[in-house]
């Protein structure tokens, strides 16, 4: 029985368990955020796009290589 008692009292372990804890709520969090956040981004994004399509196709009017 005191194998079984110093097996229950042993906390070599917790600190692993807290940090796996800690980075589960991290990435769920960052997760959370993230499907708020993307369809901003993405707008932004195509927006991005289509200015850099038309700088090019004035330059391209312009003749500037």
């Amino acid at each position: 029985m005191t194998n079984f008692s110093a097996f229950l009292n042993d906390e070599t372990g917790a600190v692993t368990v807290d940090w796996v804890v800690l980075t589960a709520a991290i990435v769920g969090l960052g997760l959370l955020v993230f499907t708020f956040i993307q369809p901003a981004i993405s707008t932004l994004a195509s927006d991005i796009g289509s200015e850099i399509s038309k700088a090019g196709s004035k330059m391209k009017a312009s003749g500037t290589p």
